[in-house]
């Protein structure tokens, strides 16, 4: 499957922006956005159930970000609004496991694990 992420963009701290991830065929998996900043691990930032009933969150996003999607158009968004320049990183979208979850479920962080391949990614960088 290939996944093809877009909507990012350089904005100042405050501002909202909504990313979109557009796979090939539809995915019946929970799905989540990861982003990755110089230096660091890639991390997952929101997850999505397959259905889209259920969401989780790092805490570093929570109650700033919303994880959506809409399956008959297969796929992915993530709202971000009051943006931070620690938010600044590539994001991506990609599949996400169980284990995953419950990691950032019981420690409010998880890091990406090994997927295998991703997309280009969107590059969001926020301004003080």
């Amino acid at each position: 499957v290939q996944l093809v992420e877009s909507g990012g963009g350089l904005v100042q701290a405050g501002d909202s922006l909504r990313l979109s991830c557009v796979a090939s065929e539809r995915q019946y998996s929970a799905m989540g956005w990861y982003r990755q900043a110089p230096g660091k691990q890639r991390e997952l930032v929101a997850a999505i159930t397959t259905g889209g009933g259920v969401t989780n969150y790092a805490d570093s996003v929570k109650g700033r970000f919303t994880i959506s999607r809409d399956n008959t158009k297969n796929t992915i968004y993530l709202q971000m609004n009051s943006l931070k320049p620690e938010d600044t990183a590539v994001y991506y979208c990609n599949i996400v496991s169980d284990i995953i979850i419950a990691a950032l479920i019981s420690k409010g962080t998880a890091d990406a694990g090994d997927i295998g391949s991703w997309g280009q990614g969107t590059q969001v960088t926020v301004s003080s």
